[in-house]
């Protein structure tokens, strides 16, 4: 599903690689590596671990010598991998160096990310941020201008805040370092765009840590711009307080038609799931109906009427089968992840959320019958019973599956 964005948000569409962002195209999902880039195994390794579970584009870190050296590498063993996600590389301090000392990784790369507020210092910054710019032109490259709080341009807010205190009503100290990071960001892509960067090779980002700082940020780009938007909260944490926040800040921007691309920037667990953050950023796209990536699986929370654990047990289980076969899913059942299933945990709701499902099952609560109505497409089809409710379920779901979404179904409408 395409996103919906407010004509007053319309961007710039920017192809990287395979992929459009911006334009209305729909929101692209990324994540970066945590891996050394200089360890060609493990980094490519990774690359293709997020892309398989649904990162549209991965960022990797180029800081040194040895780290562009292995980029090419890194490269072709993801694309022999049959992995094609765009592969972006992320620049800090010395990328005008690495980038003109490597040119197979400038080549490699599909796209460059430089942050203006460390691109270079003083009388340097604009001598080597252009020639990072005159090298994503030699090589035909889009560029990711990227702002963060925690490195903005010193200069640029000291100015302001000078400017600032002149004013008959200045502004707090929160709104000027809001202002500094829009106008960092705006010059920064005036500047590329005069040494040659189109607007369609341009895409913009802002990054705080603060839920209302990132919406106040963004807002203000979206208003005063056109280019493709990057979302992200920068340093959002670990488990659900990273999820939470991240969740917030994404979801009040993009119901505003606000962003082009986002990542939920979660700190995993040591030896965590890096995949996690492509995840979260995959539920916020379909929790708010911008795009479907995998079957719903709809359960309720548990009651004093679901003492039971099977409710919670099956819907477990679905949910884990539908993850570790969506990889292949994507391909043999186009439209699968339309899907809707509701395992739900006694009869107050349990049969009319299991109507409203494309299938779904109504187990027994406690001091209820021991009986299981399994609904498809709206309409009552079996009732199972025994020890083997969950098994048996989860094959009806597989049958559902093939039927609807194989060869011989795709034609065959869902259920109203």
């Amino acid at each position: 599903m395409a996103t919906t964005l407010s004509p007053r948000y319309q961007t710039t569409p920017v192809r990287i690689a395979h992929v459009t962002v911006g334009g209305g195209a729909p929101v692209v999902v990324q994540s970066m590596t945590n891996t050394d880039t200089a360890d060609t195994d493990s980094t490519a390794a990774q690359i293709v671990a997020l892309a398989r579970a649904g990162s549209e584009l991965v960022r990797v870190t180029v800081d040194r010598a040895e780290a562009a050296a292995a980029v090419p590498h890194i490269r072709d063993r993801v694309r022999a991998e049959g992995v094609d996600a765009p592969i972006v590389g992320d620049f800090h301090y010395n990328g005008h160096t690495l980038l003109a000392d490597h040119p197979a990784c400038a080549e490699a790369l599909d796209k460059y990310r430089i942050n203006p507020g460390n691109v270079g210092f003083k009388d340097k910054r604009d001598r080597q941020f252009s020639s990072i710019i005159e090298l994503a032109l030699k090589h035909g490259k889009p560029v990711r201008i990227g702002v963060n709080w925690g490195s903005l341009d010193q200069e640029l807010l000291t100015g302001l805040m000078d400017e600032n205190a002149r004013r008959d009503k200045p502004l707090g100290a929160q709104g000027v370092v809001h202002e500094a990071m829009v106008q960092s960001a705006l010059r920064s892509a005036a500047r590329a765009q005069e040494i040659g960067l189109g607007a369609d090779r341009i895409i913009l980002s802002a990054k705080v840590s603060a839920v209302q700082d990132l919406v106040s940020v963004y807002t203000m780009l979206a208003e005063r711009c056109t280019y493709a938007l990057h979302l992200g909260l920068t340093e959002a944490g670990m488990g659900a307080k990273g999820v939470v926040s991240s969740t917030a800040a994404l979801a009040i921007l993009l119901q505003q038609g606000i962003g082009d691309t986002i990542r939920c920037s979660l700190t995993p667990q040591p030896g965590g799931d890096r995949a996690e953050e492509v995840r979260v950023s995959q539920e916020v796209l379909q929790t708010l109906g911008l795009r479907s990536f995998a079957p719903v699986v709809a359960a309720c929370p548990g009651c004093g009427r679901t003492t039971s654990t099977v409710f919670q047990e099956l819907a477990q289980d679905i949910q884990a089968f539908i993850r570790d076969q969506m990889p292949q899913w994507r391909t043999r059942y186009p439209g699968v992840e339309t899907l809707n299933v509701a395992v739900m945990g006694c009869i107050v709701n349990g049969p009319g959320e299991s109507k409203f499902a494309d299938i779904g099952i109504s187990l027994p609560g406690t001091g209820e019958a021991p009986a299981a109505p399994v609904f498809v497409d709206g309409k009552k089809t079996v009732t199972l019973r025994g020890p083997e409710i969950a098994a048996e379920f989860k094959a009806l779901v597989e049958d559902y599956i093939e039927t609807r979404f194989g060869a011989g179904g795709r034609e065959r409408p869902a259920a109203e």
